[in-house]
């Protein structure tokens, strides 16, 4: 594939995830109220789409609860700062296995499965303009911990979505979740102009050498609009290695707490950070009514309930 390098790109800003991070970083993000000023700062950094999760404000655990996002979503929106919103649809798939010797019944205390009408509320009741949708099952690192999207439960999933007029980014963490995308938007699940989110160097999915990297590269089709990330430290060089494969960027404390050694990093630092790289290789950031024009977003407010 010869290099076609993205001289327009657009910064997303993952803002907090749901990672055991929220100990480990006075900067991460809890509460709504934080969690909405620090997409505020990095929207005024750079990034033109803030992707969030919510946190239990008192412990920082990762939450689903419906009335959080709807603050979070209620406070970016009454900002007098413009940013493209993209709420995780992820959360509410995770299994959580017993002992190897007997794997059922399954950790009740961390397990969190439910289908997909409850996985997807949130997104119904903010109407945000972009969600994501995890194109996959797959194992992690932490224990026997399984991230599980079954085919059936992604249709169910994706069809909501698009009938609630959301945009899907589809998550890839692996090649073959690229290979399900495929399909779904072939069944026309999931609809034109298609977002895709590589997420590479997550323990067990696709490693983030460049040559795993470029073989997701060239296998998705021209028509679709692709960002890449990976964590830790190589967040900043895959800012580049993006940008170079024609994709987009994506930074931000859910996946990289450093800004360098022994500095930890706020977002809108990491942002900062990012729109200096591309824009000393001679790019221009989008803004977010470009990425809204392209992508053909539409801004809504919150369902009323």
């Amino acid at each position: 594939m010869p290099l076609q390098a993205n001289m327009t790109p657009f910064i997303t800003c993952a803002v907090t995830g749901s990672g055991g991070t929220q100990d480990r970083s006075p900067h991460v993000p809890r509460s709504p109220k934080q969690i909405a000023e620090s997409c505020i700062d990095a929207a005024k950094a750079g990034a033109a789409i803030v992707h969030c999760h919510v946190r239990d404000p008192e412990t920082g655990a990762p939450s689903r609860d419906i009335a959080l996002y709807r603050e979070l979503t209620e406070r970016v929106r009454d900002s007098e700062v413009d940013v493209v919103l993209n709420l995780t649809a992820g959360m509410g798939g995770d299994i959580v296995f017993g002992e190897t010797e007997a794997p059922f019944p399954v950790n009740a205390d961390a397990t969190d499965m439910v289908g997909a009408t409850e996985r997807v509320e949130h997104v119904r009741q903010c109407l945000p303009e972009i969600c994501t949708l995890d194109c996959g099952t797959m194992n992690f690192a932490e224990a026997d911990y399984v991230m599980t999207n079954t085919p059936g439960m992604l249709r169910a999933m994706g069809k909501k979505m698009t009938e609630m007029g959301v945009r899907i980014e589809i998550e890839a963490f692996d090649t073959g979740h690229l290979w399900l995308a495929k399909q779904l938007v072939s069944e026309g699940i999931i609809e034109d102009p298609v977002m895709l989110q590589l997420c590479m160097g997550i323990p067990w999915g696709a490693p983030d050498d460049l040559n795993t990297f470029m073989a997701m590269v060239n296998n998705i089709p021209e028509d679709w609009t692709f960002s890449a990330f990976s964590i830790g430290r190589n967040q900043m060089p895959f800012t580049a290695a993006a940008m170079l494969a024609g994709g987009n960027i994506r930074v931000g404390l859910e996946d990289n707490l450093w800004l360098g050694k022994g500095q930890l990093a706020t977002n809108a630092q990491l942002v900062e950070k990012a729109a200096t790289i591309v824009t000393n290789m001679g790019a221009t950031l989008m803004t977010p009514a470009q990425v809204r024009e392209k992508m053909k977003l539409v801004k809504r407010a919150p369902f009323a309930i």
